[in-house]
């Protein structure tokens, strides 16, 4: 079951997430332009099916593979970490297993000392 939850990642969250960072934050920090509105209204509409999917996955088990930690929960953590600064945080707060999910993952040791890392 991981293998399928990783496999939904990368194809599924990971190109709506990242579509999402650059244009929420990766133009405007590299390039000065600011994010393309019908894009992120799109990518939003994307994110907000996948994680539906996610709601009724977690509303079963406490983590996408099970109820154990697992690489599928790992390979989320960035892009998670990444989107909770933006305003996508609502899509994921507004899905209470979703949201319990996210805070147990970015609250995890590993998690938590590789976020606190500054960055140059």
């Amino acid at each position: 079951m991981e293998s399928v939850w990783m496999e939904v990642e990368a194809h599924e969250f990971d190109p709506v997430t990242k579509k999402l960072a650059w244009e929420l934050c990766m133009k405007r920090f590299l390039f000065g332009q600011k994010g393309d509105v019908v894009v992120v209204n799109a990518e939003k509409k994307k994110l907000e099916c996948v994680l539906d999917v996610y709601e009724a996955r977690l509303s079963e088990s406490k983590y996408l593979g099970g109820d154990s930690f697992s690489l599928a929960d790992l390979h989320h953590a960035p892009m998670i970490k990444f989107m909770m600064d933006t305003q996508m945080r609502e899509v994921f707060d507004a899905r209470p297993c979703v949201s319990a999910w996210v805070v147990d993952i970015l609250a995890r040791p590993a998690c938590v000392k590789i976020f606190s890392v500054p960055a140059y």
